[in-house]
């Protein structure tokens, strides 16, 4: 149960930040293009905080539990700087299969 509201808590905050991050991102756009700076802020916060809570939903929906990368993988969408687990595999993919293109061939002497 203190595991479970430690996940909740961090979930609100995080969700707090995006709407934070989103909004205040939009402050200069809103003005250039005749918004109040209320309403640009609060429609640019309001649909990040939506996109999180839909991909929360959908993870839920799946088996009735969320998961920390379940978790983590919903705020990455929002947060482009993010990288997720599969983020991470790919780019280890690639820098093995680069790194064995970029090795030298090795030779057998005994080969004839």
């Amino acid at each position: 149960m203190k595991n479970a509201m430690a996940s909740l808590k961090n979930v609100l905050m995080r969700i707090v930040a995006v709407f934070a991050a989103s909004g205040l991102g939009v402050i200069g756009a809103g003005a250039i293009a005749g918004i109040s700076t209320v309403k640009a802020v609060t429609v640019a916060g309001l649909t990040a905080v939506a996109a999180v809570v839909e991909k929360l939903a959908r993870a839920f929906m799946d088996d009735g539990k969320l998961t920390l990368d379940e978790i983590n993988a919903a705020f990455s969408t929002v947060d482009k700087g993010a990288k997720t687990v599969a983020d991470v595999e790919v780019e280890n993919r690639q820098a093995a299969d680069k790194a064995t293109k970029s090795a030298p061939a090795v030779t057998d002497p005994n080969y004839n």
